[in-house]
């Protein structure tokens, strides 16, 4: 008896559902909050992607602190150091994420191995 319960509710659910996305579909008002919850979800999206970027270059640098001053006995300094240069790139990293700082261009880094004629006089 449980069984044929069971069944008959499926049974019930699935044509509640389809007749819910059939009048749903006609709907305008339903259309723009699908397409209101798509916008936010891609905001929360970016959203953790931004800090999830900072947090990591923040912590990278304090580990690299860590490790130098662990195994050259430079004291706090090379925690300070790193710990603040991990902020800054973090800083960067959601800048440029964000699209409010530009990717270094292509031809900037291309003529960095290059010698001049003028460097060898």
């Amino acid at each position: 008896m449980t069984d044929n319960r069971k069944e008959g509710l499926e049974d019930r659910l699935k044509r509640l559902g389809s007749e819910l996305s059939e009048k749903r579909k006609d709907d305008p008002k339903y259309a723009a909050d699908e397409a209101r919850a798509a916008q936010n979800r891609k905001g929360y999206q970016v959203a953790i992607k931004l800090s999830s970027e900072f947090v990591a270059a923040i912590i990278v640098g304090a580990l690299l602190g860590y490790l130098l001053d662990h195994f050259a006995g430079t004291g706090p300094w090379g925690m300070i150091v790193l710990l603040l240069l991990g902020f800054c790139a973090g800083v960067l990293n959601v800048l440029r994420s964000a699209g409010m700082v530009a990717a270094p261009h292509p031809a900037d880094t291309l003529g960095k191995g290059i010698k001049n004629k003028s460097d060898d006089a």
